[in-house]
């Protein structure tokens, strides 16, 4: 052998060794990752076998949850009710529709779709947060089902875990049949068969290819999608799957034409009774979730929503049991109770804390006097449509305001004493609630700029009310407890009004946010005139009609209100009101009969009746009110001017007694000087009487003789 030869030979051998003794680490290492994986497979099996799916055995109604301004759950209401239904009753069209919008891969997969996971996990890996699922039918079953709607990656592994479990205990129909009577199709409508009826009026197994499209649309995104809220958009989705469809080849050219020209033709909704704690102010929420939040009410009672609001459960009870109390209300005649309603805000956000709106038992669908009563506001109307106006046309706390007899235009108002004083301030005006200053006062400033207070305050009119009767409340229609407590909420929030509202935040079953409160306020007047607004109002609540509002320790502001009987010859009122506030709270009582006749009214002032009830109330909840005084650096000044002013009327009061006791005093001496006189004159006539008595006598005596 050649010496080149040998070192070649050498090279080899060495080159052998080498690749030996690296074949060792990889064999090694490749041992390790076969055990780890062998281990991982046992691990996830165990994982997939002790995971429960026994759940799926049962179909379960999703609520709605009321949670408190503490987060916590107050109430709960549903009218939902998820009827199964075996997989023969449902269309072929209709399964299709669903596995073609949702799963393509349904009847092949076994479970997880792993292109989908990948094109998921690359989607949240460049995001930097989980925001794609790529869900199968079997995941949403396992996540509708066991799971929350969290975004998460340990959700997103538990998903998977039980959807293999799901795969191996059930068959490919018996998880489809699961998930149609389980998946949430909108307007409170849990499976198919409630969709069914919800949407077309009709048993599931009656469903069209277009019905059958448009509901396996609606599982995307039901509550933006359902064609009550957007025919259009429903009508949209509705044709992308029947494309999808068409592609998939479970239905014809034909088929797919057909359908895509026939309108979808809705239902009449129909609603079925709830309970819940606090029913009127769940009234309140639904209303507030339609009106402003544009849900539909099947979605608000059995959506499985989560509403989050301004109720406060330590006032809100308190208001539930006075009204339980028959004692807090006058008697009322055995045919008919005597109603009222409540509602009690936040001046500083305008978050309803406590709301009840009538008396007796509670029936769904029940009248709210709370919110929807329209009754004459009556004497509580006066501060917002003459004394404010007045205040910020230049008149002051201590200005005079005439009070005698006035005649406008054949309008003659008079005091509930009947009596007159010829002047007053405008603090004692507001205090007792007289009558004839403000009607004068409003002539005085202008009829319209008490028209725009008014309405400035979130109090709407209409052309029948631009006269001298606003002054006193009489309006052609008339407003609301929540109106009025609204209005008044800017006088302890200086001058500021917060819209009233309920809802803080609305979020559907996956955690969605649907709504959301945004701050809605109006400054309606100056701060200074919300104070002097204050003062006086504080007066009718220590020295006026609003005596019974007083709370020891708390100081309260407010403004009763009595309105006529709609007939003559009886003596009563037909509505009683109180608006009260104290720094922290605003609060606004009705009490009247539903139907007043002369059978029906109310037979005292206001005075004796809705005071003592928000008292009541506030004294309940006196531990979430603790500011217990107002502010009011503004109007240090006004008060001076005020009590100088009291002094002066003081001083012509005492003068004008003085007068009159001078002039009693000259009267009484001459009574007394003509008294002297009649006596004289009196015994004149006597001596008179008696001599003719005498002559006559006399002359009687001598015709005898004769």
């Amino acid at each position: 052998m050649g010496r080149m030869e040998h070192k070649q030979q050498q090279k080899k051998m060495n080159t052998g060794k080498r690749w030996l003794y690296l074949k060792k680490p990889i064999r090694i290492l490749f041992l390790c990752i076969l055990i780890a994986a062998i281990c991982s497979l046992v691990i996830l099996n165990v994982l997939i076998s002790s995971s429960d799916v026994s759940k799926l055995e049962v179909a379960e109604p999703r609520p709605t949850f009321i949670y408190d301004r503490n987060g916590e759950v107050v109430s709960k209401i549903s009218n939902s009710n998820i009827e199964g239904v075996s997989l023969n009753s449902i269309p072929k069209e209709l399964i299709e529709a669903v596995v073609s919008v949702e799963d393509q891969q349904f009847y092949r997969h076994s479970g997880i779709n792993y292109f989908g996971v990948v094109r998921a996990f690359t989607q949240n890996l460049f995001k930097g947060e989980v925001v794609a699922g790529g869900s199968t039918i079997t995941q949403q079953l396992s996540k509708n089902v066991f799971l929350t709607h969290e975004r998460t990656y340990s959700r997103k592994f538990k998903e998977l875990i039980i959807a293999k479990n799901i795969e191996r205990t059930y068959s490919k129909d018996d998880i489809m049949e699961r998930y149609l009577n389980q998946i949430y199709f909108g307007e409170g409508a849990w499976g198919v068969q409630r969709a069914a009826q919800v949407y077309f009026g009709k048993d599931v197994s009656q469903l069209t290819l277009s019905e059958s499209a448009t509901l396996a649309g609606l599982i995307k995104a039901p509550t933006h999608l359902s064609p009550y809220k957007s025919m259009e958009k429903s009508v949209a989705r509705r044709n992308i799957v029947l494309s999808l469809m068409k592609n998939e080849k479970y239905i014809s050219q034909a088929e797919f034409n057909e359908a895509i020209g026939q309108e979808i033709e809705l239902a009449d909704p129909t609603m079925t009774d709830y309970k819940g704690k606090y029913p009127y102010y769940v009234d309140h929420i639904i209303d507030e979730a339609v009106n402003k939040y544009k849900l539909t009410k099947n979605e608000v009672l059995s959506g499985g929503l989560h509403i989050y609001t301004e109720l406060n459960p330590v006032i809100q009870d308190a208001l539930e049991e006075v009204y339980e109390d028959d004692r807090y209300f006058p008697e009322s005649k055995p045919d008919q109770l005597i109603q009222s309603a409540s509602v009690f805000l936040n001046p500083k956000t305008g978050g309803i804390t406590a709301l009840v709106g009538g008396r007796g038992e509670y029936t769904h669908g029940r009248f709210n006097n709370a919110t929807k009563l329209i009754r004459q506001p009556g004497s509580t109307l006066k501060p917002i449509a003459v004394y404010t106006p007045a205040v910020e046309k230049g008149y002051d706390i201590s200005d005079l305001l005439i009070d005698e007899p006035i005649n406008i235009n054949g309008y003659s108002p008079k005091n509930f004493d009947q009596r007159y004083r010829g002047q007053v301030t405008m603090y004692d005006a507001v205090a007792h609630s007289f009558n004839i200053p403000p009607v004068w006062l409003l002539h005085t400033i202008g009829i319209e700029n008490g028209v725009h207070a008014v309405e400035r305050f979130g109090i709407p009119l209409d052309e029948q009310d631009h006269n001298l009767g606003l002054a006193l409340g009489g309006l052609h229609q008339g407003t609301s407890p929540l109106r009025m407590a609204q209005a008044f909420s800017a006088f302890p929030n200086d001058g500021v009004m917060m819209e009233a509202h309920a809802i803080l935040e609305i979020k559907d079953s996956e955690g969605e946010v649907l709504g959301k409160w945004r701050e809605q306020s109006v400054r309606v007047t100056e701060a200074e005139v919300a104070q002097k607004m204050t003062y006086m109002l504080q007066s009718a609540v220590e020295d006026g009609t609003a005596k019974k509002a007083q709370i020891s320790g708390l100081e309260v502001a407010g403004k009763t209100g009595t309105t006529q009987l709609p007939f003559t010859g009886v003596d009563g009122s037909k509505d009683h009101w109180f608006v009260g506030y104290t720094p922290d709270i605003v609060g606004a009582v009705w009490l009247g009969y539903d139907k007043t006749d002369t059978d029906h009214y109310l037979t005292s002032t206001s005075s004796f009746t809705v005071p003592p009830i928000f008292a009541e109330v506030l004294l309940r909840s006196i531990s979430e009110l603790p500011t217990k005084k107002f502010d009011l650096p503004l109007i240090a000044k006004n008060k001076k001017e005020l009590e100088k002013q009291k002094e002066k009327l003081k001083d012509k009061e005492r003068k004008q007694e003085k007068e009159k006791k001078k002039q009693g005093k000259k009267e009484e001496k001459e009574e007394k000087k003509r008294q002297k006189e009649r006596e004289k004159e009196e015994k004149k006539q006597q001596k008179k009487r008696e001599k003719d008595k005498e002559k006559r006598e006399k002359k009687r005596g001598k015709e005898k003789k004769d």
